[in-house]
């Protein structure tokens, strides 16, 4: 059996973490994929810690006891980071599937031109967005 290698398509998680030549669109699917499954970690967390109330209160009061370290308010604080990277991540690549900055097709000549020049503006205004929603979060301390 022969070891998988670039290009036949096997890289698994390699492939779309690792090196190439990415631009910034590619990190922010990359970035993307890695906020969402940050995301579904966290609800199945709080799933669980909310379930507790079901054993009684002292189950509950464990459990609450458990997640008052400061370790879990950074880890809220980068779960809203994450969630607002990752919601209006959503909203541009809907933008692009939908052909909203992809430009009209063009009869392809040498030298090619993608439609990244479009792409990037949207991509560069969903960072900036979540960014600032991030930011302002900590800033008010809405927790």
């Amino acid at each position: 059996m022969e070891p998988k290698g670039k290009g036949d398509g096997r890289q698994g998680v390699w492939g779309w973490l690792g090196g190439g030549r990415y631009g910034p669109e590619r990190h922010a699917y990359a970035l993307h994929r890695v906020t969402g499954l940050g995301i579904l970690l966290y609800f199945l967390l709080h799933i669980g810690v909310t379930s507790a109330r079901v054993f009684g209160e002292d189950a509950w009061v464990a459990a609450m006891a458990a997640v008052a370290h400061p370790a879990f308010k950074v880890g809220e604080y980068l779960v809203f980071a994450a969630f607002a990277y990752h919601a209006l991540n959503g909203v541009r690549l809907i933008l692009v599937e939908l052909g909203f900055g992809l430009g009209r097709p063009a009869v392809p000549v040498y030298p090619y031109v993608s439609a990244v020049r479009r792409q990037r503006p949207l991509l560069i205004g969903a960072m900036l967005l979540a960014a600032s929603c991030a930011c302002r979060e900590k800033s008010i301390g809405l927790r």
